[in-house]
């Protein structure tokens, strides 16, 4: 295994800690020494398994109903249970309830975007300020599910899996070489299609048409799949190229970077899928590690194939992971780890299989919670959005009465302006909205966004916030702060009134 990376700096030994502390519990049994072949035998023949059944205190034996295994591979049945996939199949009067009011509090809130936020986000060009400004399409939009890491961790086998599709003529292509060389995402039809990076970003009413911005020859690796799949009706599934160290970024032909920003902040979830015998962190896989910084609360790590190495050498893998990953973790909770190997074809006689069966429960149980909790999310993530709408519009006429209060009737202005644009905090430029509207001092923007947006938008495109004020409709500003304070949080109470974001059964919590 080769040494981790030189490039990282040695944190505080609090945050290593942090991170073993994410690790699951292994029990004594988990550790068991068994015999030379114990962690190498493939799945027994249905005849094989009759003449040799399970003693009744292995794991095996013992293993709750939800978690047993087929003859021939793992069972779906806890896929089925954790994710309530039966029951949202049968259209219970619980699931009818919680979809109608879910529906109505997303149309309610695309309401509130179109009235209250949009109108300014159009007039400020906020748009232009933060390239990953929001479209109404993804307010109604599925979760999204990203899957990070290098090539031929298993990321690929792992939706094929969890889609059921692992021997359908549909499958998405794996192999021990790299065989993801495209983004593809995959999404609910009502048959088996594939659909072009260009012809995916046509429709400006699907939420992933800005990622045209990203340039034609990222829309040639870019594909979407659709299939008749009852978790896609649930989610929709980002899978992602496999990170090569032995080759430089700019190679790819697209902004790599950019096209991975564009799906971080728009993720649900961010699950980074790791193979144990391919630790090794380079250039561009540190470079991901920096993008996911401020994504904490997102990242799930999957340390897949576990079932291919032994009890010791997983607990040197671990070490290792978290030595890579230590960096990125700036926050007190350390990211979930979960173990396994996510595919069918797990080794059951492996020691520690019912662990990993276990860790597989657990990684469904979070995807649910994803799923339950998606309304409530986009509610906060809208009202965030629209503070910072309104304060980019605050900052924008900020700018243009420090402007008009210091011109001169009878000199060129230029100059002038250039200086309030080069340095805003002479003048007080963003002090005073600071001031006027009781925002927070660590919202304060930095000079030098001000200084790009500045170079892209002339002063004569915008017009001061009391121009945006009608006798019937009334003051834009107004309009936006009501959304915040009043209209967003009323919608989320409703949201919780009506239905329990929490709701599960037995298989789920």
């Amino acid at each position: 295994m080769a040494a981790p990376s030189k490039k990282f700096h040695i944190l505080p030994h609090v945050t290593v800690f942090l991170l073993l502390a994410s690790l699951p519990v292994f029990q004594a049994k988990d550790f068991e020494k068994g015999s030379e072949s114990e962690h190498v035998q493939e799945v027994k023949s249905p005849s094989e398994a009759a003449k040799h059944p399970p003693a009744k205190n292995t794991p095996q034996a013992t293993r709750p109903e939800s978690l047993e295994s087929t003859q021939s591979g793992k069972s779906r049945d806890h896929i089925y249970g954790t994710l309530n996939l039966r029951e949202r199949k049968k259209a219970t009067k619980d699931f009818k309830h919680r979809e109608t009011v879910m529906k109505k509090t997303l149309q309610d809130l695309l309401a509130i975007y179109k009235s209250s936020i949009e109108p300014l986000e159009i007039a400020y060009r906020f748009s232009d300020l933060n390239k990953d400004a929001l479209l109404e399409s993804e307010i109604m939009a599925k979760p999204l599910i990203l899957l990070l890491g290098p090539w031929s961790a298993g990321k690929t086998s792992m939706i094929n899996y969890l889609l059921e599709i692992e021997d359908a003529p549909e499958k998405l292509h794996t192999g021990a070489e790299p065989t993801t060389s495209d983004f593809f995402i995959i999404q609910h039809g009502p048959k088996y299609k594939t659909v072009k990076g260009m012809q995916l970003v046509a429709d400006q009413k699907n939420s992933f048409a800005s990622l045209e911005k990203l340039g034609l020859h990222f829309l040639e690796r870019l594909k979407g799949i659709e299939l008749p799949s009852e978790i896609l009706e649930l989610v929709t599934i980002v899978d992602t190229p496999g990170i090569l160290e032995n080759r430089k970024q700019q190679e790819r032909g697209y902004p790599f970077n950019e096209v991975i920003q564009w799906f971080l902040q728009r993720s649900s979830v961010i699950y980074l899928v790791f193979d144990p015998t391919k630790m090794e962190v380079g250039t561009e896989l540190e470079n991901i590690f920096n993008q996911l910084k401020g994504y904490d609360a997102k990242i799930k790590i999957l340390l897949n194939k576990a079932d291919t190495i032994t009890q010791q050498e997983l607990m040197k893998v671990y070490g290792a992971l978290f030595w890579n990953l230590a960096p990125i973790v700036k926050s007190v909770e350390p990211p979930r780890v979960y173990i396994g190997s996510f595919w069918s074809k797990a080794k059951i006689d492996h020691p520690m299989y019912r662990l990993f069966l276990e860790e597989e429960t657990a990684l469904l149980v979070d995807l649910n919670q994803v799923v339950e909790n998606q309304v409530e999310n986009k509610v906060a993530y809208i009202r965030t959005h629209a503070y910072l709408v309104r304060l980019h519009a605050l900052t924008v006429d900020s700018f243009m009465r420090t402007y008009e209060n210091h011109k001169s009737l009878i000199f060129n202005n230029d100059k002038l302006w250039q200086e309030i644009v080069n340095e805003p905090d002479k003048f007080g430029v963003f002090q005073e909205v600071m001031v006027n509207t009781e925002m927070s001092i660590h919202d304060t923007p930095r000079a030098e966004t001000y200084l790009h947006f500045f170079r892209i938008n002339t002063l004569n495109i915008f017009a001061r916030l009391k121009s945006h004020c009608t006798f019937f409709s009334g003051c834009a500003i107004d309009k936006i702060s009501a959304a915040i304070t009043k209209e967003l949080p009323q919608l989320l109470a409703y949201l919780k009134e009506n239905v329990s974001q929490g709701h599960c059964t037995k298989d789920t919590c």
